[in-house]
């Protein structure tokens, strides 16, 4: 959730680009034979196809693949937390969308990560911002949540990570809305939304959109669940949680564990 690789040349932006139009195997594959030797590869890999378990609910075993062997691979302290923090957000997503709740696994990971990384490390905004979506999603208290992403929020700024700044601005303008204030609501949406647009991370522009239209009324709320639908629906149907929503595609058929039909919320990630 982090940014990475926004280069515009090289394998970097290649994998970048991709990433952002949801190709996430296609990204992965670019990576493959760095990762099989290079540890920082082999994290970024395992991310992404983290990441893609979240849009997609699904491809749960290339992910865990990937970080088991990124954790082979990892070496020195900071290597290790990455490690940590991806298998406790991998946990918090199967939680979330898989077929079992793996929260103990996903705390106890977190604070490894957090007991391995110092105060002022710049990969400490992801793990807040991580910590915090286990404290909203699946612990439900907004107010340990606030403070993970308000200190993730000003860590991303101060270390100039704009997607995760993006996705920040994104949950906090959530409680905000949760708690009735939809001015500041609206502000934070429009804050993430214009990151996401600048940056071309295409396939994180809907939920955002369709945030902005939860936090809007009448015609303009509309106006944005409209364009969320359109941009999910040329994207092939992710989010799959948010795709179920908006209609913008028929409804998916329950899996056999049924984890298709339950409920989702609607700031997941």
């Amino acid at each position: 959730m982090s940014e990475h690789g926004t280069a515009p040349g090289g394998t970097a932006g290649a994998v970048w680009r991709l990433r952002s139009r949801g190709c996430w195997q296609e990204a992965a594959e670019l990576l493959r034979p760095g990762a099989a030797h290079d540890p920082a590869a082999a994290l970024h890999r395992a991310e992404l196809l983290i990441e893609q378990s979240l849009f997609t609910a699904d491809h749960w075993e290339p992910a865990e693949d990937a970080l088991r062997l990124a954790e082979a691979r990892v070496a020195g302290t900071e290597q290790r937390a990455a490690a940590s923090c991806a298998r406790g957000f991998l946990a918090y997503v199967a939680s979330v969308l898989g077929p079992r709740d793996r929260l103990d696994e996903a705390q106890a990971a977190l604070g490894r990560a957090s007991a391995m990384l110092p105060p002022a490390s710049p990969r400490r905004p992801l793990l807040d911002f991580r910590r915090g979506l286990v404290a909203e999603n699946l612990l439900r208290d907004p107010g340990a949540a606030w403070i993970a992403y308000r200190r993730a929020h000003d860590g991303a700024a101060e270390h100039g990570d704009r997607l995760l700044h993006s996705y920040t601005w994104q949950h906090l303008a959530s409680l905000a809305l949760a708690g009735g204030d939809r001015e500041r609501a609206r502000e934070g949406f429009r804050a993430s939304l214009r990151l996401r647009e600048e940056l071309g991370f295409t396939v994180g522009v809907a939920p955002v959109l369709a945030a902005l239209a939860d936090a809007s009324d009448g015609t303009e709320a509309a106006r944005l669940r409209a364009e969320a639908a359109r941009l999910v629906q040329a994207l092939g149907g992710v989010p799959v949680w948010l795709a179920r929503r908006l209609r913008a595609l028929p409804a998916p058929g329950a899996s056999a564990d049924g984890r298709i039909d339950r409920p989702v919320p609607d700031g997941i990630g």
